[in-house]
């Protein structure tokens, strides 16, 4: 009877040490599974986090009907400018009739403020949207050196046009037109108004053509300005791809006016138009991103890569792009350029580009301000242009490269008209070959209102404390409750051991019991 209560004893210690083992083990085996699980959870947020942010940035910034973007977008809450310098001629006449050195006096900046607004906004099945751009001029005098009304003197841009055109005509044709000039009393030097020359004046020449020149060579406007027609909504279409269908196509021109590309050049590659429109750029930009922007004015698709990192307004940072310095360089120091001369050779110097094939043929040659990243000779053939400095007169854009937004901006580009000397046109025939400067803009913004740049502000900071914060709390959470479940398991263990040493004892108390009970009666 005593063995089988000693048998009993070890099965009912038995089943029970086993009942509170596996109770244990279940218990903290939850546990050690929940703490695996947070700390496979915080691994993944380490390395997928940031990516998740770049998804909710691309559904953010693309163009979607109705969506807030859209609208500063369409309708910027921005207050841009455009600076006006123009190059007045102070010794026309002893340039023409003593072959002396043209003088030049800058003056300006004449300032206008601009209202920027994107019409008929048409958002179309395929990821793109269709709008008429509209640019508001108004003419701020208090900003201003000087009023609409002063007086300059210019070169006469749709004569001398008109006669470089004429230099490989036949004898004839030259001859008339200088009769027709002197009848007219047409000069290689016009004096106008600034506003005049920006907005528009009757030029007889012009006025001259539309009534003899064919319907299908007739110029599309009646008076000359350097900025005619374009204080109002243009009749440009654009249509860009809103980023809906391709990310890396946001805010890139699709169609200018319904064309792909450009018809003017020997190749694709210097017809294509997809590039910006200087508003906003595909996200996620990289200092070895190239950013363009088109404009029709340019002719061209103009480059630009990284120069520097920089602070824009409310602190939040920004890469500075600006084109290369080979951008506008001959065909001799930079051959990519060759497309961009289907007439020649010669073509232009380097330094200049010619857009005479968007200017209804007029020699336009531009340039940087001041004939900046141009040989130093063009400078010194006219007096009255100091050396150019690069802060002042270079060409940028300011983007916050994970948004793709421009914050600030100063487009500069000068007007020159390269003029050819006519010997049979007696009114340009002591005109020299000379590339004449008529005035440089400077076009942009400063910044972006506070409401924008505190939204920047936060997309731009919170997620890589939230990602950090977010990956730490979850891998320090997740190795603690791992520590305590192993803990606690190895604490169980000790005690399943403890428990162990008990059995044994009274195992050992019985065995003695027993032997007593063996030995029957008492010893005498």
């Amino acid at each position: 009877m005593h063995l089988l209560s000693s048998s009993a004893e070890y099965f009912v210690w038995y089943i029970v040490s086993l009942f509170i083992f596996f109770k244990c083990l279940c218990k903290n085996g939850f546990v050690v599974a929940v703490s695996v699980g947070i700390i496979l959870f915080g691994i993944i947020v380490v390395i997928f986090f940031m990516s998740w942010v770049k998804l909710v940035i691309n559904h953010e910034v693309t163009l979607r009907e109705g969506s807030q973007v859209t609208e500063w977008w369409a309708k910027p809450p921005v207050v841009p400018m455009i600076k006006v310098y123009i190059y007045n001629v102070t010794n026309a006449d002893e340039f023409l009739n003593n072959g002396t050195k043209p003088i030049v006096d800058e003056l300006g900046p004449y300032v206008y403020v601009q209202k920027w607004e994107k019409k008929n906004l048409t958002f179309n099945s395929n990821g793109t949207v269709t709008f008429l751009p509209e640019k508001i001029y108004h003419f701020d005098e208090s900003l201003s050196a000087g009023s609409e009304d002063d007086v300059v003197v210019v070169p006469n841009i749709p004569m001398l046009s008109a006669t470089s055109q004429s230099k490989h005509a036949a004898r004839f044709l030259r001859l008339a037109m200088a009769s027709i000039m002197d009848i007219l009393k047409i000069k290689p030097f016009v004096e106008v108004s600034v506003g005049q020359l920006l907005w528009g004046y009757e030029d007889p020449l012009l006025k001259l053509a539309k009534d003899v020149v064919p319907k299908e060579q007739k110029l599309p406007y009646e008076e000359f300005g350097l900025m005619y027609n374009k204080n109002a909504t243009t009749r440009d279409t654009i249509t860009l791809f809103t980023g809906a269908d391709d990310i890396t196509m946001h805010g890139l021109i699709d169609t200018f006016n319904g064309m792909h590309k450009l018809p003017h050049y020997t190749e694709e590659r210097c017809n294509d138009i997809t590039a910006s429109d200087g508003s906003i750029f595909p996200p996620h930009l990289t200092k070895n991103s190239t950013i363009h922007i088109f404009d029709k004015d340019l002719c061209r698709k103009l480059p630009l890569v990284f120069e520097k990192e920089v602070i824009g307004s409310n602190d939040v940072p920004a890469y500075r792009y600006t084109p290369p310095k080979n951008v506008f360089a001959s065909v001799e120091e930079n051959p990519d350029n060759m497309c961009f001369c289907p007439q020649g050779p010669p073509c232009a110097p380097s330094g200049f580009f010619n857009v005479s094939l968007c200017q209804y043929d007029s020699p336009i040659l531009l340039s940087f301000p001041h004939f900046y990243l141009a040989n130093d000779s063009y400078r010194t053939a006219v007096e009255g242009i100091s050396p150019p400095d690069e802060e002042k007169h270079k060409f940028f854009i300011d983007v916050q490269p994970l948004m793709g937004t421009s914050m600030r901006a100063k487009a500069r580009i000068q007007i020159n008209l390269a003029v050819s000397q006519v010997v049979d046109i007696k009114q340009v025939a002591t005109f020299p070959d000379i590339i004449f400067p008529i005035m440089w803009f400077e076009e942009g913004l400063d910044g972006l209102p506070e409401e924008m740049t505190g939204l920047m502000k936060l997309g731009i900071s919170v997620p890589p404390v939230a990602h950090a914060a977010l990956s730490g709390i979850l891998l320090a959470v997740g190795a603690i409750l791992l520590i305590v479940a192993i803990w606690r398991l190895v604490r169980g263990a000790n005690r399943l051991s403890s428990l162990q040493l008990a059995p044994g004892h009274v195992g050992q108390s019985t065995n003695k019991n027993k032997d007593n009970g063996l030995g029957g009666m008492p010893k005498y």
